[in-house]
């Protein structure tokens, strides 16, 4: 949240803001923006920010946060639909034209060199790179060594599915550790002990995260003790500490049907070190391959798509196995590691080239002309504009709608949907356009709601195929699923006659989610009220106003509550 007003002291309670999808760290241009108003003019001598810190945060993190810059201004120019259908409208506004003279436009052009120059430098360093005639080799082998990692994921993920490893998870147990989010490999650890949640977390992503798992690891002393916010492993040549470390089973890389000795008090570093000794002779006796438990014999892993996975697997570790490049590169006096590194940075410089010669290629011609092209065939296909891009009667409908999806509102007030709805169920499923918060709640709709929700949800299918046809990127179950039926049921009984208490008693919505919703729903409902006066269809006005009489009412419109 900024300040618009000037104070002699800013108090940040927090570090952390949450955007709209996620609680994130300040950046340092929101940073200089609110601190900044600390300090009247004329009035005081120096202004006062206060940051308050509810939780650790690493220097680094700290001085990005204090010392950074500014953030860089960048356009946020979008082309909508309902602009686009305006500007055909309009006997002398071209639409190419107007986006050639927009901030986006202009940022592109001054780019254009930085980006010219990088593109030279990328194809310099693409030259350099010499992998002496074995690059379609390598490509193959970094091919098949990709699909072994991906067949090794999909079978860990089996093998620590909750009721084939909970059962296996005793103490002295040896697992290896790895945390895939940061790349930090911890190596085998033992299990001390584990716990289940009785409530997953806001973050969990499935049941292995209900499961904490306390581990003994090799540790980087640096990060324990609360100095840092995340505990990491120890270097190469680093004398580590073991500790005990909670895990979550997605951390788990391996695990061993080995099992050591573990002493009743691991709060004596003695006997944690005593515990790491064990490991680290476990690991020599076997020559680093510690012997695991067998998904099948041990887990009784029947599931066909694993015994799949597993054939794949075998497959592949045959082929690498079979593979004699490591061997022809080192005849010719190479170094077959040296070698994969070379290409792997050849890929990802070609990656990059990509992208800048797509940039250099945008700024050098009109951005969005592509976009353009594929937004217009979407009118033509959907009856908003004809072959000549002429706006037609559905076009002139969308072109008074900017609060919402102008093309499936549209769709459903010229395809008849609306006349048959009480104007209840037509505020109740408008709210569907602008209720943007995911609600938890189990959904259980009267008939005729879960009725016009369904007709909504054909609609929005049916744009969504065409735009996807038309080469426009679009998920259509996602779109189709953004329209929120969480708020239908309250607007249905507040268009009802009920009372605002009773409304509230209704659902674990917030009390401004609810008046937010309704004042955007009373602004749809105007813009709605326009679009079927411009086509003269007074049964349709007459509707729309009769549904926003009994939305505007009550203390969700009061301009006070002081009032």
């Amino acid at each position: 949240m900024g300040l618009n007003m000037p104070a002699k002291t800013v108090v940040f309670v927090a570090a952390r803001k949450f955007d709209g999808e996620s609680f994130r760290w300040l950046t340092g241009g929101e940073y200089i923006q609110m601190s900044g108003r600390a300090g009247r003019r004329g009035l005081d001598e120096r202004g006062i920010t206060i940051l308050m810190f509810d939780e650790k945060m690493e220097p680094e993190q700290a001085k990005k946060i204090l010392k950074g810059n500014t953030d860089p201004l960048k356009s946020s120019f979008h082309l909508g639909y309902n602009m686009l259908l305006n500007l055909l409208r309009a006997d002398e506004a071209d639409p190419q034209y107007i986006i050639s003279k927009s901030f986006a436009q202009f940022q592109a052009d001054r780019a254009l060199p930085e980006a010219e120059a990088k593109l030279l430098s990328l194809e310099d360093s693409m030259a350099k790179i010499d992998l002496s005639g074995f690059e379609n080799d390598i490509t193959e082998y970094t091919r098949l060594v990709s699909q072994k990692d991906s067949l090794f994921d999909e079978i860990r993920s089996y093998v620590f599915k909750p009721q084939y490893i909970v059962p296996f998870l005793q103490p002295g147990r040896l697992v290896k550790v790895t945390d895939f989010e940061h790349r930090a490999e911890f190596g085998w650890g033992v299990i001390i002990n584990f716990t289940k949640r009785t409530k997953p977390s806001k973050n969990s992503s499935g049941q292995g995260d209900r499961y904490i798992v306390d581990v003994l690891l090799n540790c980087d002393p640096t990060t324990l003790g609360g100095a840092s916010l995340r505990v990491g492993p120890r270097e190469p040549k680093q004398a580590g500490e073991w500790a005990v470390i909670p895990c979550s089973l997605k951390m788990f890389e391996r695990i061993s049907a080995v099992r050591v000795y573990i002493p009743k008090d691991l709060k004596l570093k003695d006997n944690r070190l005593a515990v790491g000794k064990s490991v680290t002779e476990v690991e020599k006796r076997f020559s680093q391959v510690v012997p695991e438990l067998d998904p099948k014999e041990d887990q009784s892993i029947n599931e066909e798509n694993f015994s799949t996975l597993l054939r794949k697997l075998e497959t592949v570790e045959d082929k690498l196995s079979s593979s004699s490049l490591k061997n022809s590169i080192e005849a010719e006096g190479k170094d077959f590691e040296r070698m994969l590194k070379l290409y792997k940075e050849r890929e990802q410089i070609e990656e990059d080239l990509k992208a800048t010669k797509r940039m250099v290629k945008l700024a050098r011609g009109h951005i969005m002309k592509d976009e353009l092209k594929r937004m217009k065939r979407v009118l033509r296909r959907a009856g908003f504009i004809s072959h000549g891009d002429v706006v037609e009667m559905k076009g002139r409908t969308a072109c008074e709608i900017n609060t919402a999806d102008e093309l499936v509102i549209t769709e459903l007030m010229l395809g008849g949907n609306f006349n048959e709805m009480a104007p209840e169920v037509v505020v109740a499923l408008l709210s569907c356009f602008v209720f943007d918060e995911r609600s938890d709640e189990s959904l259980v709709l009267q008939p005729q709601l879960q009725k016009a929700l369904n007709l909504l949800r054909e609609v929005a299918t049916r744009i969504g195929v065409i735009t996807q046809e038309c080469k426009i990127p679009l998920d259509i179950e996602e779109y189709v699923q953004s329209f929120e039926p969480g708020a239908m049921r309250v607007m249905y009984e507040w268009a009802s006659g009920k009372s605002f208490v009773e409304v509230c008693k209704m659902t674990t919505m917030f009390e401004g989610s609810i008046i937010r919703c309704m004042r955007r729903l009373e602004e749809l409902l105007l813009q709605l009220r326009a679009a079927a006066k411009s086509i003269g269809n007074t049964e349709l006005q007459e509707k729309f106003e009769a549904g926003s009489e009994k939305l505007k009412r009550g203390v969700a419109f009061q301009a006070s509550l002081y009032l």
